[in-house]
């Protein structure tokens, strides 16, 4: 890459970050400092506002930069994650979002406690939810690094390195100054961004084969080098038994993690009522299913324009076929057209990036202070005690996830965000359903359907190609390879919702009907609620 592409990209980069460190310190100024304030943002926000923001947080650098680019080396299989991160909405709209927001006050654990002996539910809950929110976070790390290897030439380990510890950084200086309200802005416009920038990429794609998708399908077909099979299922997830289960059980991830996902959990908690909680779920639907409808096109685009040899090239898990679908529309490789666009959709990238980053550790922060940290406290502490337990907790997390990143920066960050989500629907799903819907559900039950699905998916991928026995392994020099499938969600999520009922069933304790129908009463009228 030119010394322009780096200057240009830098320069729009630096420029989202100065905006956004602004809004930080601005709101960080006129924030009460209460926990109500960090945690929600004071509840303020309407419904469009956290539609918004929700989409920003939802739309990551698995979405722009992993899916696309798996569509451009795979074709139809790639597709996968597109249907599964949009129906899972619907899990979120008709199951959880309005019973979460009249239920709980600020993390997952608030809904389950409500019920049940809090202490031992509240730590299991929130390992579950830090647990969820790091993985998810190296994703992040891993996109932050592919970006900026293109982008400077891939100069080595190095740049990638200093990438992903300048985004931890950023990401732990927005939430311990900013909190919630600060996010969700930053969130806001990100999501403009990235609709903008995916818009006209779009809109480059569709011109550049006169606004003929027929000819777009099959000059990505003819250029991948699979012919028809490039738009048939099978060329990722076919053949062998062992791919055929992958495919089943990373649908089965996509499509129930979202209900499980703790950042997104967190943000029904930002607007003042179950209906308005509804309504941002209605506007984050539109956004989002706008978004990954145009990433088809983008995908397809670079398969045809760019082709799956380049995007390989550039990067093995192709990660940055984006960037160099837009260097090409532009006007190729030294042109000022390819310059400018390269760098836009490069600062583009990098806002994804920040913004979602920025919300898991928020989110996770949470869960340490106002879960772990409350639950071990022998006294109960004081909200503005949990506040600043929550700031050191972002950094701790913010390091965790830095070196987590540098460890996984070869592997795909939608593959990555796949495991995240076999993880929460394997933990926090079972819990949350369980908590709303069965009258009899123990506080046995909730803790061993967090850790019966927390425990085997974590078990599983470490035991899986994931980690060792392939050359795309983690540690491809070792062989501790005895789970044959990638992603461990056909197995785990059953263990997770099975685990709830049996410790459920076997427990001496008697559901209190009372907390029950209260809990009932409160998640439907919203009476009570925070």
């Amino acid at each position: 890459m030119t010394g322009g592409h780096q200057t240009l990209a830098l320069l729009l980069f630096s420029a989202f970050v100065a905006v956004t460190l602004g809004i930080t310190t601005w709101v960080s100024r006129r924030r009460r400092g209460s926990a109500e304030e960090f945690y929600a943002g004071g509840r303020l926000f309407s419904p469009m506002e956290n539609g918004f923001a929700i989409a920003g947080d939802y739309m990551s650098a698995a979405s722009f930069l992993g899916v696309t680019g798996l569509i451009a080396l795979y074709g139809y299989d790639g597709l996968l994650y597109v249907v599964g991160f949009l129906v899972a909405w619907l899990v979120v709209l008709f199951l959880v979002a309005e019973l979460v927001r009249n239920c709980g006050r600020f993390t997952l654990a608030d809904v389950v406690a409500a019920r049940m002996s809090e202490r031992p539910v509240r730590i299991a809950a929130g390992t579950s939810s830090v647990t969820v929110s790091v993985l998810y976070l190296v994703a992040q790390m891993v996109g932050a690094g592919s970006l900026v290897a293109l982008l400077l030439g891939r100069t080595g380990g190095a740049a990638r390195a200093w990438t992903v510890i300048v985004v931890g950084a950023l990401m732990v200086i927005y939430v311990s100054l900013g909190g919630m309200r600060a996010t969700t802005w930053i969130q806001i416009v990100k999501a403009v961004l990235l609709l903008s920038g995916t818009v006209v990429l779009t809109v480059l794609v569709l011109l550049r084969f006169h606004g003929d998708f027929d000819r777009l399908l099959l000059t990505a077909a003819d250029r991948s080098g699979h012919g028809r099979a490039f738009l048939a299922p099978g060329l990722k997830y076919g053949g062998s038994w062992t791919a055929r289960l992958d495919f089943i059980s990373l649908g089965l991830a996509l499509v129930l993690g979202t209900a499980g996902l703790p950042h997104i959990l967190s943000r029904f908690y930002t607007v003042p009522t179950a209906r308005a909680a509804r309504r941002s779920a209605v506007w984050s639907i539109g956004l989002i299913g706008g978004f990954y409808l145009m990433t088809i096109v983008l995908g397809l685009g670079a398969a045809a324009v760019v082709g799956p040899d380049a995007v390989r090239d550039s990067n093995a898990a192709g990660n940055t076929a984006v960037p160099l679908l837009a260097l090409d529309l532009g006007g190729g490789a030294g042109s000022t057209g390819g310059t400018v666009l390269f760098a836009v959709v490069a600062a583009v990238a990098f806002a994804t990036i920040l913004a979602v980053v920025a919300g898991l550790t928020l989110a996770s922060s949470a869960s340490v202070a106002h879960d772990l940290y409350a639950s071990l406290r022998r006294r109960s502490g004081t909200p503005r005690g949990e506040v600043v337990v929550a700031r050191f907790a972002a950094l701790g997390i913010g390091v965790v996830a830095i070196a987590l990143g540098l460890l996984a920066r070869d592997l795909n960050v939608a593959y990555l965000v796949g495991l995240a989500f076999a993880v929460a629907a394997s933990a926090n799903l079972p819990v949350l359903l369980y908590s709303l819907f069965w009258r009899c559900f123990t506080t046995r039950g909730a803790v061993w359907a967090v850790y019966g699905g927390l425990i085997p998916a974590l078990g599983l991928v470490l035991l899986s190609p994931v980690v060792s026995g392939s050359p795309d392994s983690l540690f491809p020099g070792v062989d501790f390879q005895y789970f044959p499938l990638q992603n461990p969600g056909i197995v785990s999520i059953p263990l997770g919702f099975v685990a709830g009922w049996l410790g459920t069933v076997t427990s001496a304790e008697v559901a209190d009907e009372a907390k029950y129908a209260e809990t009932e009463v409160r998640s439907l009228t919203g009476a009570g609620a925070a």
